[in-house]
């Protein structure tokens, strides 16, 4: 799987995290259950303020290396953190990522590069990893999503 090294500036996100680990297909569920809730109950469209209308799934803070705990959050990076209600902001640190993406279902085509991504050897940081969701097709099985890992 081809990447390309990018350097992003920091982003403020707003939305909804929880505390999950990858050992015994908790992270699948818990993520799952997310984005469910996340789209399912309005508070995407609830956000105020948003960059543009694209997603975001946000791995950060890692209580190690992707075999430990760590906080995934369905978000929107956003203009500003005025009139948020009761969602939580965070930032995704500025700095040296790789950028792979991906075409297809949401779901799979997310999982099955998860899974490369994971096998490779990169020089991770394990700080603010994301997926983006560019949301620029109707049907979900025809979708582009970019997953930006940070580096050392």
């Amino acid at each position: 799987m081809k990447y390309e090294l990018v350097n992003l500036e920091k982003k403020i996100v707003v939305g909804k995290s929880i505390k999950t680990t990858n050992e015994n297909g908790k992270s699948m569920k818990d993520i799952g259950a997310m984005w469910q809730q996340f789209i399912g109950e309005g508070i995407y469209e609830s956000i105020k303020n948003k960059v543009d209308g694209k997603g975001i799934g946000l791995y950060t803070e890692y209580e190690g290396d992707c075999t430990a705990p760590y906080t995934f959050m369905c978000c929107c990076e956003v203009k500003t953190t005025e009139d948020i209600g009761n969602l939580e902001v965070k930032t995704i640190s500025e700095g040296k990522y790789a950028k792979f993406t991906v075409t297809g279902d949401m779901v799979q085509a997310v999982g099955e590069a998860w899974c490369e991504i994971w096998g490779m050897d990169l020089d991770r940081k394990y700080d603010s990893d994301f997926e983006l969701y560019h949301n620029d097709s109707e049907d979900m099985s025809n979708q582009t999503i970019d997953i930006f890992i940070s580096l050392n």
